[in-house]
């Protein structure tokens, strides 16, 4: 427990030393102190903070950046090494980057919907009198016939 307390003081520190860079860390805002559940009984309660952001070496199990009798975290399945990844980036910037990308794709869409196609070579006919409706023998000769049993045999 006291690696990881080490670790977050350091990076704290480094922090507020660059205070220049423009870099975003994957560190959780602690502005409301939680409340002590009943149901854990005086277990510590640890910041929540997965084991991804931490520094790569330093830890006696490096895989699983732990050191050996550290105090494992109450939900330690979603911040371990093998929890849900923690973002590189912020939500908002991800989504705008996500957003470019789908307008791009359906840019290029109607581009070549309507750029690339090129235009008929002549226009469609266009008959007087509504299309030569009555000329043709009207809409009742262009109807389908109902069948019936008769006419088959």
């Amino acid at each position: 427990m006291s690696g990881v307390r080490a670790t977050l003081k350091a990076r704290q520190q480094s922090l507020i030393s660059s205070s220049s860079s423009l870099r975003c860390y994957a560190v959780p805002a602690t502005l409301v102190k939680r409340e002590a559940d009943p149901q854990l009984n005086g277990y510590p309660q640890l910041p929540n903070v997965s084991r991804q952001t931490l520094p790569p070496k330093g830890w006696w199990d490096i895989q699983m950046r732990r050191n050996m009798g550290d105090t494992m975290h109450e939900e330690e399945e979603l911040y371990s090494m093998w929890g849900p990844d923690a973002p590189n980036i912020p939500p908002s910037t991800a989504l705008y980057h996500f957003s470019i990308a789908v307008l791009g794709f359906v840019g290029f869409g109607f581009l070549c919907k309507y750029a690339l196609v090129p235009e008929r070579p002549a226009i469609p006919r266009e008959y007087p009198f509504d299309g030569l409706v009555k000329e043709l023998g009207g809409l009742e000769a262009n109807k389908q016939r109902t069948e019936s049993l008769e006419d088959e045999e």
